[in-house]
């Protein structure tokens, strides 16, 4: 179904011989995204010459297709309104601001956190299976470059005059705001011993919508108002955490760009440091190495001086994962030789952020292995693994399952395949514990890894003993 505007879609035929795509190449791209995400569309060089030269608006996804399909081609986001269809649902957009101004920037993430529930109500399993925007890691840039050279909000004090259902003003206090920051520790909890898809990990959206969003909204003093937001960042970006561990990409990265802005109205720069480090592990994760670099560095540079020994540690071995997977072998173990002599210098009584609680010695060898593994260095590969499982623990289920899965293929490339199969059916015994896509793509490259091998004994047990986990959706 379409809807027609006035006159030609000018702007839509503009950036088309900008991009260099056909009518027949647009339609193409639009029915395959649509296919990626459950849609069957059958557009073809007709529909489009319609969007065109009649102006028609073609209604759902399609018009955020479009955006998408170009901006693919032209390798950055592609707005509704540079394509001359900014009149369509602007759902899909919500998330991707970095507004300037504070109060902006309280809509921008208010308005996130209701679109996630609107999504669950309409029974379509979350509004992010429906989103046509595609992950563009280059929608990070505008947020990095405001974050670096402002990381502070001059002030955030907010007056308002919203009621509670009690009849009183909302007036937000310290101890709305330890209510967040418990609900983020307990939350960071389920999250490394179940996996971002459990049902315990899921509530993260729901506690952001009805208890992040009203406070948000209210009235608060600029002290009172910098904890908020700093504790409101901690949810947001958990809440993309969890979304990058169930493969849900789009909504990860709406989630960090909103948890970045909030950490900047914190007055915050580790935390937002910390943002940035979770951008740049998505962004190395989905294969963009150099950009994962950049973002690490962003965080680095605004935190010397300021951060703890051990946070450091942990953003230089950020920055070690982007170049290795980027392959660069000198700077990748320039990193991680750095990133080790900031955890040696951290202490006991050092004040590090509470969620940094995660990170320590077995954690750095575990990427330092994976580091490795990039690299294609089977050798440290073993050594770090070793040291990473040499203290398995039942808090961190996930990274010991994640571990698994290195060192088995860490065996298999050092041509050890029984110890490899070994270790790959403790990973998947780790992995059916828990939901957590990424998990279930570390078996699935293991497995990838071993089909030369597929008709060795203990290969095809494996393969079996996995079957149950690739066919269950994480």
């Amino acid at each position: 179904m379409s809807r027609e505007q006035r006159g030609p879609n000018e702007k839509l035929g503009a950036v088309l011989a900008l991009a260099g795509i056909s009518n027949a190449g647009l339609a193409r791209r639009v029915n395959d995204l649509g296919a990626q995400r459950g849609l069957t569309l059958r557009y073809d060089k007709t529909s489009v010459a319609r969007w065109v030269s009649k102006g028609m608006v073609p209604q759902g996804a399609a018009p955020h297709l479009i955006a998408a399909a170009i901006g693919q081609k032209l390798g950055r986001p592609v707005p509704l309104h540079e394509i001359g269809l900014a009149d369509a649902d602007p759902a899909p957009e919500v998330g991707l601001a970095f507004p300037r101004d504070v109060g902006q920037a309280v809509r921008s993430a208010t308005d996130l956190y209701r679109l996630d529930l609107a999504g669950r109500r309409a029974g379509s399993g979350g509004i992010w299976q429906s989103l046509a925007g595609s992950f563009a890691v280059s929608a990070y840039a505008t947020p990095a470059s405001r974050w670096l050279i402002t990381p502070a909000d001059s002030s955030v004090a907010r007056e308002v005059h919203l009621v509670e259902e009690s009849g009183a003003p909302l007036k937000v206090g310290h101890s709305d705001v330890q209510k967040l920051r418990e609900a983020a520790e307990d939350a960071r909890r389920w999250d490394s011993k179940y996996g971002g898809g459990d049902w315990r990990s899921s509530m993260v959206p729901e506690c952001l919508r009805v208890e992040a969003a009203p406070l948000l909204l209210g009235s608060y003093s600029d002290e009172v108002g910098r904890a908020l937001f700093g504790a409101s960042a901690e949810l947001t970006r958990l809440a993309g955490w969890m979304a990058f561990d169930t493969g849900q990409q789009e909504a990860a990265q709406r989630y960090y760009i909103q948890a970045l802005r909030l950490a900047r109205a914190a007055a915050d720069v580790p935390l937002g440091g910390y943002v940035l480090a979770s951008m740049s592990l998505q962004a190395t994760y989905r294969g963009f190495g150099d950009e994962g670099v950049d973002l690490a560095q962003a965080a680095l540079e605004r935190n010397r001086g300021l951060a703890t020994a051990r946070t450091m540690s942990f953003f230089r071995l950020v920055e070690a994962r982007a170049h290795a997977r980027a392959g660069d072998a000198h700077a990748a173990g320039a990193a991680l030789k750095a990133a080790e002599g900031w955890l040696e210098r951290s202490r006991e009584g050092d004040h590090d952020p509470s969620w940094l609680g995660f990170y320590s010695y077995d954690r750095f060898a575990a990427d330092a292995a994976e580091c490795y593994r990039d690299l294609k260095a089977p050798r440290q590969v073993r050594r770090f693994t070793e040291q990473a499982l040499s203290q398995p623990t039942e808090e961190f289920v996930r990274s010991h399952g994640l571990r698994l899965v290195v060192s088995a293929v860490a065996e298999l490339e050092s041509g050890n395949l029984d110890a490899a199969c070994e270790q790959g059916v403790r990973a998947v015994e780790v992995a059916g514990r828990i939901s957590s896509a990424r998990t279930t793509e570390y078996v699935k490259d293991l497995l990838h890894r071993l089909e030369p091998y597929g008709d060795e004994p203990r290969v095809v047990e494996l393969r079996e003993r996995a079957r149950p986990l690739l066919m269950t959706p994480a």
